[in-house]
């Protein structure tokens, strides 16, 4: 039984930082928020690239937790402990005073592909897929790499670097650390050795020192400072246990944590992410392993982890872009309406909704979105929002073959009630392009990282104490009647892909 009181979970995405707050005895929500209520801007300075102010999400943290209290009228005092969850592979450095250098380099910037193909050649492919399960791709090493190259004044200050969520943590605690899990996201962990990948930094030229002390996923990682809990209602010396990146917490989220089991999302991008116990990786970098959330050297658990940069996002540029009619603008729901006058295959209309940085699953080609076969007299609006949701489901089972191709089983997917899986004709295509059952869950990542902290303070006993009482909200499977019409269509879709790939 666990001990009353709450638990805080705070999730630092692309878009928003979201909060909320649990009762640890009967693991019910009491209050869900986001900061700020429109989209965080993505500064990109020149094409390919995409950058954050990490000053921007603490502000929006601050913000989340104020409105927490405002809402409940709760005495934070009683939460018991706090866990971050936040977006993977971004890259923000520090100096001696703890003061920014520069904005965070964040997960869709392209600009350091050619310094990671560079490392990959350099330091061996055989060498980095056996110790690393990646090329060191466009993650953040390589972002490092860009940063020591183009802007060594900048360089030169640094004195520690982070990921986002390690950010966070600092700004709550003072104190500055990262998790195995973190490092295996920037691609500095060695996976033969269960500890970081000093090659890689020598290869680089980073010194050692600049990377933070290593503290278990789920532990006591630092303490809420007296200012911060002044300023923010919680009590001083509140434990800050928890952390983990967007997608193994969201795996977390949806008890996802044993070999067989897999989660998705279609937010912003799109991610299919599957558990394994034996470390196994993508000749081709296509998809990457990481490791898991409860990893470890006696029991390890990897992440294999299938991302596309554009999917939500594609969906939310033509609600912004062409969503009307009648002169008024169409929200989502509406959008699926219209979506669903047009047939599956629309008619012939394809659209490849890459377009927002380099994709793995095309070995780190910036492809950019396209619409292709568009017929003036034949495609309506319908046709465009259903190719697109269409896309966005085909983009994702191209990488899902990826995956079965190295082993990955895929019969089972969880997924939150949430962004694209809430449009009746997107899941209805996922499941059945991919095969699998879909189950939708009433959970996200701000409830994943609460949980997450419930189990690093020993609030709970055991995952399954942790998540008693998940269960799904929705069940969808394949629709025979539709698969053979679906599979015409991908097809369709798929030559257009290579055909563009050969081109570009």
């Amino acid at each position: 039984m666990a001990k009353s009181g709450y638990l805080l979970g705070l999730d630092s995405g692309t878009s928003s930082i979201k909060a909320t707050l649990l009762d640890t005895e009967s693991g019910r929500i009491v209050a869900s928020t986001a900061q700020p209520k429109t989209e965080m801007e993505i500064l990109a300075p020149q094409a390919g690239w995409a950058e954050q102010d990490p000053a921007l999400w603490w502000e929006n943290t601050k913000k989340a937790v104020a409105e927490i209290r405002e809402k409940t009228g709760l005495d934070l005092k009683d939460v018991a402990a706090i866990g971050i969850s936040y977006q993977m592979h971004g890259l923000v450095m520090i100096d001696k005073g703890r003061n920014l250098l520069r904005p965070a380099i964040i997960w869709c910037d392209s600009r350091a592909v050619p310094f990671g193909e560079k490392a990959l050649s350099a330091i061996g492919k055989r060498k980095c897929l056996s110790r690393l399960l990646n090329s060191p791709g466009n993650f953040t090493a390589s972002k490092l790499a860009w940063v020591k190259k183009n802007e060594s004044a900048v360089f030169r200050k640094i004195h520690k670097i982070m990921l986002p969520g390690d950010y966070i943590a600092m700004m709550l605690g003072g104190s500055v650390s990262t998790t195995p899990s973190g490092l295996s996201e920037a691609i500095m962990w060695d996976f033969t050795k269960h500890e970081l990948a000093g090659f890689v930094l020598d290869y680089f030229g980073f010194p050692h020192d600049i990377i933070p002390p290593l503290v278990p996923t789920f532990s006591v990682q630092g303490e809420v400072s007296t200012a911060v809990a002044g300023e923010l209602g919680l009590k001083a010396g509140t434990p800050i246990s928890y952390r983990g990146g967007d997608q193994p917490n969201n795996a977390l989220s949806l008890k996802v944590l044993e070999p067989g089991e897999i989660a998705a999302t279609a937010g912003t991008s799109g991610v299919v992410y599957g558990v394994a116990n034996k470390p196994t990786c993508d000749k081709q970098s296509r998809v990457n392993t990481f490791v898991h959330v409860n990893y470890s050297k006696q029991k390890p658990r990897y992440g294999v982890l299938l991302c596309v940069n554009a999917t939500g996002i594609l969906f939310s540029w033509l609600k912004h872009n062409c969503a009307t009619a009648g002169g008024q603008r169409l929200d989502y729901p509406a959008m699926d309406s219209v979506s669903l006058e047009a047939p599956v295959g629309c008619d012939g209309l394809v659209i490849l909704p890459y377009g927002n940085g380099a994709e793995r699953t095309l070995q780190n080609r910036d492809l950019g979105a396209s619409v292709h076969g568009l017929n003036l007299n034949l495609h309506r609006q319908a046709h465009v929002f259903r190719a697109a949701q269409e896309g966005i489901a085909f983009a994702l089972n191209h990488g899902l073959e990826i995956m079965k191709g190295i082993g990955v089983n895929v019969k089972t997917v969880r997924a939150g009630n949430v962004n694209m899986f809430r449009s009746p004709l997107f899941k209805s295509a996922f499941a059945t392009l991919s095969g699998a059952r879909l189950e939708l869950y009433s959970t996200d990542g701000s409830q994943g990282a609460a949980r997450g902290a419930g189990i690093g303070a020993g609030v709970y006993a055991s995952f399954s104490d942790a998540f008693a009482g998940l269960t799904a909200v929705e069940t969808v499977e394949p629709n025979k009647a539709q698969k053979a019409a679906y599979r015409r269509a991908y097809a369709r879709w798929l030559a257009v892909l290579e055909r563009q790939l050969t081109w570009t």
